[in-house]
């Protein structure tokens, strides 16, 4: 029998399967796709049927794949990655950013002024004034404001001010006469009032002490927290981000999310961690874990816990005093036995639990808190969490690895932290600050985030960050302690795959594998590739939910 006869029947078989498959919805080719799938790491082509992906490898196999209805995507040699993951933000204090006085970037308390003044012209007298985003680190005179200035700019409208770090508040004398703050105001467990020399508060806030004028402000209606939340979420998609780890969410909250969720009106893949408090906790454990709630927007299966504050306004909690203010060694903002207990209960209702620790002390107390609670409830797959671990003691960094704790760390942070840093801890123990390689040799994985609105949204600067230890501006030359740098793999990885495991979330997505959601970013600029230099002034051309495009930049495409 010819040859040609004998194919005849195999050919017939391959048209009959390939009739069989149904046509794709999108189909994107011709460029270089990251799939973050270590079976195939990188593909020209990706095809995608009811918001998943069905197939990724040579685009002329993808073609067949196509039908009258097909969206096809020409790259045109351009970029795909995975869609970003920023496993610490802020969804709730980004839309509120949008909405109150930024003051990021200010360079000066006398700019900062300027800008609480102007909005006084938009805003009712007595009525509230709320900004973010200063940082008196990046001023010449780096010392914490005091409230004069201010108050005699400002005299008829509460104001507070929430530094960048979330960590610190100030207030004019208009808000501390609103929240009764005086001389004879008591530090609070885990707070302090900054004070003059006669004991009268300066205006500054710290850490829970937040509370006495923070909860003095009217609570912003549900409609305000959804149009609040939409904004949050396209401004997320913008940078490429598909999926956010929301750290610290209240009930009310978590209720207007699942609102919007249950309607559609929701363009993310949404991982919460609930407010540790008796109430909420026993909400949620009453409802148990749940993961990928209406069509995978929501997950709610963690606890966020606080166990410090932060290294900027000396809150973070260390072993030794600070370098620069050797009076004081931080704020302990949870009781050690109040946190093991949070571990247990966690445990036994399969919940996470995810603790901001910032200071050695803070990351050892938390590390023998989940020791302690693992000892009790063992568990083969808790993947309990320490947010930030900034600054870790060399003999805590291996307990990571044995314990099973994920380090879900955000690379920006360095790169704003390291120009002050060591006059807040001193040389020495710079050495176990930011430490992600001294971490991933011990065999964990790392978290990579952004902590927004405390940084920038766009998480190509934690991306950068991550490999070259170096800011925006590329300095210093050769990265600050370079030989803690990851490596771009690495960097890719801790912003989706890395991180959607962090959240249990991997099955889902994180990479572009068959099976997968398809969450994507089509970048103009290959930053895997491009030098160092380059990766920031990487442009998102669009960002894709579920194959579907969620923003396009005008005429990119």
């Amino acid at each position: 029998m010819p040859r040609s006869a004998r194919l005849l029947p195999l050919l017939g078989l391959a048209t009959a399967l390939q009739a069989q498959t149904p046509p794709a919805d999108l189909i994107v080719h011709n460029g270089r796709i990251y799939t973050v799938d270590q079976n195939r790491p990188f593909v020209d082509a990706m095809v995608v049927k009811d918001g998943r992906v069905v197939f990724t490898g040579a685009a002329r196999q993808a073609m067949t794949f196509k039908g009258a209805a097909t969206r096809v995507v020409d790259l045109d040699g351009r970029t795909v990655i995975p869609g970003m993951i920023d496993a610490h933000g802020h969804l709730g204090g980004l839309g509120s950013s949008l909405r109150t006085v930024d003051l990021v970037g200010t360079t000066s308390y006398d700019e900062i002024v300027a800008r609480v003044a102007a909005r006084t012209k938009d805003t009712p007298p007595g009525q509230w004034i709320v900004g973010r985003g200063w940082d008196q680190n990046d001023w010449a005179d780096t010392r914490f404001p005091t409230h004069e200035a201010l108050s005699r700019a400002v005299p008829n409208h509460p104001v507070y001010l929430v530094r960048v770090d979330g960590h610190a508040a100030l207030l004019n004398a208009a808000a501390m006469r609103a929240a009764n703050v005086t001389a004879a105001t008591q530090d609070t467990r885990g707070g302090r009032l900054e004070r003059n020399a006669d004991g009268s508060p300066t205006g500054v806030l710290i850490d829970d002490a937040m509370s006495i004028a923070g909860s003095k402000i009217p609570a912003a209606s549900d409609e305000e927290l959804r149009a609040a939340t939409r904004a949050a979420i396209a401004e997320v998609n913008k940078w490429g981000l598909t999926s956010v780890h929301d750290a610290g969410v209240s009930r009310r909250e978590v209720a207007v999310y699942e609102e919007m969720a249950r309607t559609g009106d929701y363009s993310l893949r949404h991982y919460v961690m609930i407010q540790p408090d008796d109430s909420s906790l026993a909400t949620f454990f009453r409802r148990g874990p749940q993961r990928g709630l209406y069509n995978g927007k929501l997950w709610i299966t963690a606890i966020k816990a606080y166990a410090d504050g932060a290294l900027g306004s000396r809150g973070a909690a260390l072993l030794e005093p600070y370098a620069d203010d050797p009076k004081t060694t931080g704020l302990v903002r949870v009781a050690p036995e109040r946190l093991a207990d949070v571990a247990t209960r966690a445990l036994r209702n399969g919940f996470q639990l995810n603790t901001h620790a910032i200071g050695d002390r803070a990351n050892r107390m938390v590390l023998d808190a989940y020791e302690k609670a693992l000892a009790a409830v063992p568990s083969g797959d808790h993947r309990f969490r320490i947010e930030h671990a900034q600054i870790i003691h060399s003999e805590d960094i291996p307990r990571f690895a044995q314990l099973g704790v994920i380090p879900a760390m955000q690379s920006s942070h360095q790169t704003s932290d390291m120009y002050w840093a060591g006059n807040r801890l001193g040389q020495g123990r710079l050495l176990g600050s930011y430490a992600w390689r001294s971490l991933l040799n011990t065999g964990v994985i790392i978290a990579n985030g952004s902590d927004f609105p405390v940084e920038m949204v766009n998480p190509l600067i934690s991306f950068h960050a991550a490999f070259s230890r170096q800011d925006g501006k590329n300095w210093p030359v050769g990265g600050w302690l370079p030989q803690e740098a990851m490596t771009r793999e690495e960097a890719l990885k801790s912003m989706t795959i890395w991180a959607a495991w962090a959240g249990f979330m991997e099955k889902e997505v994180g990479s572009l594998e068959p099976g997968k959601l398809a969450d994507f970013v089509i970048l103009d600029q290959d930053i895997m590739q491009v030098p160092a230099e380059l990766v920031l002034r990487t442009r998102v051309l669009s960002t894709w939910v579920g194959g579907k495009a969620v923003y396009e930049r005008k005429a990119a495409m």
